[in-house]
This record gives structure tokens, sequence and C-alpha cells, in this order.
């Protein structure tokens, strides 16, 4: 038993993790729901992690989760013939490779939409009409820009609804091996 941990918990570690980061209403959402596309129609498995600073409630008042959690659960999982969702009371905002060895099992590929100053690969969307600064340089492995215009970034360019393009990079980095 505990050799089979110790194997899932070494490939836990080595799932990538590329974050999608820009500012509100850039078009982080749209791009990773194309990059989810498009990378499962290429056979990988895609995880997904999205960083809400507000917090967030998922349970409805009155159902027996929601119960379970009033009573003093710190940890409720809710588990259908399709589905798990886990909910767990935590002491601290977790980072990308926390959230991944705590939970993500079955992926090839991690698209994290903000945290943007994590330290793993980043590809920032920005777009010109909205008059803000960029977030990120190469100096905070940025590795590509998606946007509405060319601009100069030191990193390769792409249009924001270029998902091939940008899934070929992901793909060329980060899942080198052709899935079968």
């Amino acid at each position: 038993m505990a050799n089979s941990f110790r194997m899932v918990y070494h490939y836990n570690i080595m799932i990538p993790i590329v974050s999608i980061v820009g500012k509100s209403d850039s078009g982080k959402t749209t791009l990773i729901e194309k990059l989810i596309t498009e990378l499962t129609c290429r056979g990988w498995r895609v995880a997904t992690i999205k960083h809400n600073r507000h917090g967030f409630e998922i349970d409805l008042e009155g159902k027996d989760s929601w119960r379970h959690r009033k009573a003093g659960a710190v940890t409720t999982v809710l588990v259908s013939s399709r589905q798990v969702a886990v909910m767990e009371d935590v002491e601290e905002d977790y980072g990308l490779a926390d959230i991944r060895e705590r939970y993500i099992r079955n992926a090839d590929i991690i698209l994290a939409e903000g945290y943007k100053g994590n330290p793993h690969p980043k590809i920032e969307v920005f777009r010109s009409e909205l008059r803000q600064e960029r977030l990120c340089g190469p100096e905070d492995n940025l590795i590509a820009l998606a946007g509405d215009r060319p601009v100069s970034a030191g990193v390769p360019c792409f249009d924001r609804n270029d998902a091939t393009g940008i899934a070929d990079l992901i793909e060329s980095r980060f899942l080198p091996r052709k899935k079968s």
C-alpha cells in the first residue's frame, strides 16, 4: 500500500502546471475553454484550477452535505456514480503545487486560471482595448502572450483566439510524448 501511494505521489509531482493569467475580462476563461477542447481532442487529460480570491460556496443550504458541514465536518466528499467533489476547510490559500499534490491525479497537464504570482509557466491574455499594463514579463516565467494585437513581449505572441497554436506550444514544451 505504501509503495502505491508513493507511485501516485511521484506521478502527481510531475504533472506540469501552466497558468493562464490576465486582467479581469481579458478572456482567460474563454481561452482555457478553447485549450481544454483542443488538448482533449489531441488525447490529453486536462485538469483545471480556478482561483477565486473572494471565496465561494457550492453547497446548497438544507442539503445533506451542507448539513454535514454545518454540524462541523472539516471535509465533506460528495460522490455519485460519475462525479466526486471535495469540500474542505483550509487554514490558508493553497498554492498550485499544494493543490496538485492534494487533489489532482488523473491528468497530463493542469491549466490554472489566475495565480499570477506563482513560479509556474504563464501565458498572459491581453486586450489592448482595456488599456491596462501587462501583468508579466519573461522574468515572471511568462512563456507566451495571447492578445488582440501583436506586441513586443520577448516571448511568442499569439492571437488570443489561436487555441491551436497555443496548444502546440503547450504540447511541445510540456507534453513532448505523443498519446497513442
